[in-house]
């Protein structure tokens, strides 16, 4: 029988001895390293070749997302399943966009643990019941735009490339008010210029093509 070959990624000792102990146990798992941040993890998985590994997502210097990352860009063919105590939008989507085959919390069963890796090993999508009602949340549910409409109003014309006069000619207010909402614009997107915030408006799909 060919053995599932992990590697485990955790900043925390006793959470990679306690996995590794566990997966030990069962014949069809073999734990060929152990790694305490992202770069080491990038580093081991290129030497190691492990089939599946295990990431933690908060770890000290390279997070598991940036480890994901990289893991893909250099075309590294391990399924990364993750293994975090985080469900949040905010840890869920970039893991998955970066690449994760699974998400599951730390909470999980023991079998249900060995089953979503067995799973991973083979390339299948594997969530906990949890991050999975997030995502069919998020789906369901608009993303609420952080601009007002006359805001919205103002950047689809600077995206079209008007001048702000032009703006103003065209929302029949003053180019004034056309500076005062750019500001607010720029404000909301966390952007600094005209052409930041319509990029950021496109990649948050406030503006479509």
């Amino acid at each position: 029988m060919t053995r599932i070959k992990l590697l485990i990624v955790d900043d925390h000792p006793v959470v990679r001895d306690g996995l590794g102990s566990m997966l030990a146990r069962d014949p069809e798992f073999e734990v060929v390293g152990e790694a305490g941040d992202g770069a080491e993890a990038v580093q081991l998985a290129e030497t190691l070749h492990p089939d599946v590994i295990l990431m933690d997502l908060r770890m000290p210097g390279m997070d598991g997302v940036g480890a994901i990352t990289e893991l893909a860009a250099r075309g590294n063919p391990a399924r990364v399943l993750v293994l975090t105590t985080y469900d949040t939008d905010s840890h869920v989507v970039p893991a998955i966009e970066a690449g994760a085959t699974g998400y599951l919390l730390k909470d999980a069963p023991r079998p249900d643990l060995l089953r979503a890796v067995r799973s991973a090993a083979r390339g299948e999508a594997v969530l906990s019941p949890a991050v999975a009602a997030r995502l069919m949340n998020r789906v369901r549910t608009p993303i609420a735009s952080p601009l007002s409409h006359r805001e919205l109003e103002v950047l689809e014309l600077v995206a079209a490339g008007t001048t702000n006069r032009e703006a103003a000619t065209q929302l029949f207010i003053t180019e004034a008010t056309v500076k005062t909402h750019l500001l607010n614009i720029y404000a909301k997107l966390g952007v600094k210029d005209r052409a930041a915030a319509v990029a950021e408006a496109f990649s948050r799909g406030l503006l479509k093509p």
